[in-house]
C-alpha cells in the first residue's frame, strides 16, 4: 500500500503564504510550500479538504482562515452530509473545512481528523486505474464518478472526482490552464498520472551508524 508523505503547494510568495498557513491552519509536516512562478489560470484541479470531528471545529479553522486573509467560497453551513465549508488562500488554492457530523460534542478544539486531496480529473475510470497500478488500493468508488483511495496511515488521503463536479463542489468554474501548483510526496517514485498531477518520491531516512 502506497503511503503519501506531503502535499506541497507551490505559491507566488513563500513569506506570505507561510504566515497564512501558520495563522490559518496550523498543519505540520503533511503540508509543505515552495515558492513557484509558474503560469496557472482558472481551477487549478484540486481541492484540499481538513476534516474535523464536529462543526465547532469546522468554524475555528474556518473564521481564522479568513481572519488571515481566505477568500469564502461557500459559507460554512449545514448540509445533507454534515457541515463544512469552502474557502480559498491567498496564494489560490481551495480548500474545504467540513465533518459529517451536525452536532457539537464538547467544545471547539484545534484538531483535524484527515487531510484530503481531491483530484479533479478528465477521466475518473482511465486515472483510478493509473493509480491502482502505482500501489493504490481502491477503499470506495462509485463508479465514473468518485474513488477513494486506500492510503493506511498516510497523513494524507486521496480522492478522485471528474473535474466539472470537483470545481462545482469548490463553488467555481471548471475552466483553468497552466500549472496545478501541487506536487505529492510518497513512496510511490516519481511520475506525472493522466491529468499532469506530480508526484515526488520520499527521501530515504538517514541513519546515523
Amino acid at each position: 500500500m502506497t503511503h503519501i508523505e506531503s502535499v506541497t503547494l507551490e505559491v507566488d510568495d513563500l513569506a506570505a503564504a507561510q504566515r497564512f498557513y501558520a495563522a490559518a491552519f496550523g498543519l505540520g509536516e503533511e503540508l509543505h510550500l515552495r515558492e513557484s512562478r509558474a503560469a496557472t489560470t482558472g481551477f487549478r484541479g484540486f481541492t484540499l479538504s481538513l476534516v474535523v470531528a464536529q462543526p465547532a471545529n469546522a468554524n475555528s479553522y474556518f473564521e481564522s482562515a479568513v481572519a488571515a486573509g481566505a477568500t469564502v467560497l461557500k459559507p460554512i453551513t449545514k448540509s445533507f452530509w454534515g457541515y463544512g465549508g469552502t474557502l480559498q488562500a491567498p496564494d489560490g488554492t481551495i480548500w474545504k473545512i467540513s465533518t459529517s457530523n451536525k452536532k457539537d460534542t464538547g467544545p471547539a478544539v484545534r484538531e483535524i481528523e484527515q487531510l484530503v486531496l481531491l483530484l479533479g480529473v478528465a477521466d475518473v475510470a482511465v486515472t483510478k486505474g493509473f493509480y491502482v497500478d502505482h500501489g493504490f488500493p481502491v477503499a470506495k468508488s462509485f463508479g465514473r464518478k468518485y474513488v477513494e483511495f486506500a492510503t493506511g496511515d498516510s497523513p494524507v488521503k486521496l480522492a478522485l472526482y471528474g473535474r466539472k463536479a470537483a470545481a462545482k463542489d469548490a463553488g467555481v468554474r471548471p475552466e483553468g490552464e497552466g500549472s496545478h501548483r501541487v506536487v505529492v510526496t510518497s513512496d510511490a517514485g516519481r511520475f506525472a498520472d493522466p491529468d499532469g498531477f506530480g508526484w515526488e518520491a520520499t527521501l530515504p531516512s538517514i541513519t546515523n551508524v
